[in-house]
């Protein structure tokens, strides 16, 4: 038997109810915040990710999937949406139109790690962009939408933990500081710790293994090392996330594990037993350098991007505890009747209802426990003799009450009622 590869997996039952759930509020939420859809490639130069998300980050390091196809052409599956878009909005020189450009994406990435815990090597991203604005009420929308979003999705007790690496100037001047803090302390550290000594220092800060050291919770903080306009401007950002009601935290400590951060940078985390002590359910942060590193103009950006496995896992089960009702199921015995259902049906989803009807060749009792299966609003009970007569019965599924209606007024009838 031929098995799914390792680290993906199926979305069917009530995963699959939870996660049409999650894409349709997705969309309802990024329509009222005007964001577009954007959808980039599942594949791109392996340069693209290499520049963007960084030669010393674990993403490129221990988990991109590199091919070379027929032509030699060195490609990577995508491991994540940002780069992507960045990549799209040079090459169609939206920079020349009106900005800000918003975005979001949401579709599959790969990465080769450890399956476990809502996280897999195939997996479901979602994401926001907005590519031309620097002003600090776009961290806070930003962070704003997901966290308002996480709320309507049945989620309590969140909270934002964000911190700012300021500009450029900034994090050198604090990367000489933290270097010289660690480096007496380097082999009392994890492995990977000691590999980022010399390659990207802060990720250190960020260590899972040695979070609690004592080393690391003395070392200096990079909120002292900052201008003060980057400093100004943070708290401009937290002004607008306590205006909006956002719960948040600053944690000096949070560095995130891709390069091309700078300022502001989040995580929405929650209080859940079951995501274990990885309880990030979001994260993100600014990006201004990220366009002209690429080839493109100076472009402030930010964005954010969640990976929906994780959100599914830690989802209360009653919040998805039925499927979603049909409208109505028709039921019927003889050929003629199908043929009536099979019609009537196509009539009533052009008329933007959902129905349904038995293909399995289902006694009249099989169907009725059928559509309670289904959650059927409304019953349409078809025979014979009622038809010849012009006659359809109804049948409200709740209040098992019935109604006879002319044939020619059923459409009518099942969508006001339906």
């Amino acid at each position: 038997m031929i098995m799914k590869p390792k680290g993906t997996y199926d979305v069917v039952g009530k995963d699959a109810v939870k996660l049409q759930k999650i894409n349709r509020l997705i969309d309802y939420f990024c329509d009222f915040y005007n964001y577009d859809y954007i959808r980039t490639p599942i594949f791109e130069s392996q340069e693209l990710f290499h520049r963007t998300v960084g030669d010393t980050s674990d993403i490129v390091t221990k988990e991109t999937y590199d091919f070379k196809d027929r032509s030699e052409r060195e490609l990577t599956l995508r491991p994540e949406g940002t780069a992507g878009v960045v990549r799209s909005f040079i090459e169609n020189k939206m920079y020349g139109e009106n900005l800000p450009k918003k975005f979001f994406y949401n579709g599959t990435m790969y990465r080769y790690e450890r399956p476990g815990n809502g996280r897999n090597r195939e997996f479901t991203q979602f994401g926001l962009e907005i590519l031309g604005s620097n002003d600090p009420a776009t961290d806070a929308e930003v962070i704003s939408m997901p966290y308002r979003l996480f709320e309507e999705l049945g989620f309590k007790d969140l909270t934002v933990k964000i911190n700012n690496l300021g500009a450029k100037e900034d994090r050198a001047s604090y990367r000489n500081e933290l270097v010289n803090y660690l480096k007496p302390h380097i082999h009392e550290l994890c492995s990977d710790c000691q590999n980022r000594f010399n390659t990207n220092p802060l990720r250190i800060l960020d260590c899972k293994v040695d979070h609690d050291s004592e080393i690391l919770k003395n070392a200096p903080s990079i909120l002292d090392y900052q201008s003060e306009e980057s400093k100004k401007r943070f708290q401009k950002v937290l002004e607008y996330l306590t205006f909006l009601d956002v719960d948040y935290e600053v944690d000096e400590k949070l560095v995130r594990g891709l390069d091309y951060y700078d300022y502001t940078v989040f995580e929405i985390v929650c209080d859940k037993e079951i995501l274990g002590g990885a309880s990030t359910i979001a994260a993100g942060g600014r990006y201004n350098d990220l366009v002209e590193s690429l080839g493109g103009p100076s472009i402030p950006c930010m964005g954010f991007a969640s990976g929906l496995e994780r959100v599914m896992l830690a989802m209360e089960d009653d919040y998805f505890s039925e499927k979603r009702p049909l409208n109505c199921y028709i039921l019927y015995v003889n050929e003629e009747e199908k043929m009536k259902a099979i019609t009537l049906a196509q009539d009533l989803r052009i008329s933007g209802l959902s129905v349904d009807y038995d293909t399995t060749g289902r006694s009249l009792k099989s169907q009725f426990k059928e559509a309670d299966r289904n959650n059927a609003e409304l019953l349409i009970i078809l025979n014979s003799d009622d038809l010849n007569k012009g006659l359809i019965t109804v049948k409200d599924n709740k209040t098992k009450e019935e109604t006879k209606i002319d044939e020619n007024e059923i459409i009518d009838y099942i969508v006001s009622n339906g």
